[in-house]
């Protein structure tokens, strides 16, 4: 029974390898999603900063609704002309900047504004997404998340196998055992709901 029920895991992982957004979807449903654009190493805060640096406005514009740019755009430009003066007001006017930017740009997502967020907290799934996107590897993206994918659904599989075998020895067990097997259940069932009806994920 064992064996067969590995066999169907393995069949399952193989038919799936190839959408990658399924393999996404199931990451960040295992983990705290935390925020991409939000983070200072995210694209649309680097790109912010880039913009900065080089007096580019037009670098983010891509990030907002061109009706947004009324509002960002002078900000921008504000923040570029104290550049070169008092530290302080700078650094003020800059986060001002930013914080207005991200705001906006989440509203285009339909995502809710929770403040800036400090570089390494972006997940590291997202992480490896913009690598594929910059060195145009999306083989290597694939592989990684199959072999995460892999080993995550196989633990909850192998945690309720071994529960079962004892779930009716005591109480204990057996909540034990419907702990598990609902976290294995939900995962599976995750990935059956996301092929029928597709997902969404805000940065």
């Amino acid at each position: 029974m064992k064996a067969k029920n590995q066999m169907f895991i393995i069949r399952l992982l193989k038919s799936f390898f190839s959408l990658s957004f399924l393999f996404v979807f199931f990451l960040l449903s295992s983990q705290k999603v935390m925020a991409h654009c939000d983070s200072f190493d995210g694209p649309a805060l680097t790109d912010a900063a880039k913009a900065l640096e080089t007096n580019n406005v037009e670098l983010i514009k891509k990030w907002i609704l061109a009706e947004d740019e009324a509002v960002v755009v002078p900000l921008f430009h504000k923040a570029y002309s104290l550049k070169d003066g008092d530290f302080e007001i700078y650094e003020i006017v800059k986060a001002h900047f930013y914080e207005t930017f991200v705001r906006l740009h989440r509203e285009m997502e339909g995502a809710t504004f929770t403040g800036l967020k400090p570089a390494g907290t972006t997940a590291h799934i997202t992480v490896m997404s913009d690598k594929a996107l910059e060195e145009g590897n999306f083989e290597g993206l694939l592989a990684a998340l199959n072999k995460h994918v892999n080993r995550q659904l196989m633990e909850k599989y192998e945690k309720a196998a071994a529960l079962y075998k004892i779930k009716d020895r005591s109480v204990e067990d057996g909540r034990a055992y419907v702990a598990a097997y609902v976290d294995y259940t939900h995962a599976v069932e995750a990935i059956h709901d996301i092929l029928e009806s597709g997902g969404h994920h805000h940065h």
